[in-house]
């Protein structure tokens, strides 16, 4: 990654705007967020739905300087809906 790209992503929900389309475009990814490491640090989290070895390996630890990090988050399932039909 040069001096360049990490300009112009300056924070982290600019570099999750930036790739999120490259991490969802992978099979099984199915979310990418942002959470804290252990030590409260921002991190990017990419979502898959069961583990994937050869997703992961393509996955990059870091993105625009800011770690990325993996979670077996599970199949997404639709919600019922809230409100009939009719109502809204």
């Amino acid at each position: 990654m040069s001096n360049k790209e990490k300009v112009i992503s300056r924070t982290i929900q600019e570099a999750k705007g930036k790739y999120a389309g490259r991490l969802l475009a992978l099979q099984g990814v199915i979310s990418v967020g942002i959470g804290k490491d252990a030590e409260g640090k921002p991190v990017i989290v990419a979502g898959l739905d069961s583990p994937r070895p050869k997703t992961q390996k393509k996955i990059p630890k870091e993105l625009d300087g800011f770690p990325v990090r993996i979670e077996i988050v599970g199949p997404v399932k639709a919600q019922r809906k809230l409100f009939p039909p009719d109502s809204l």
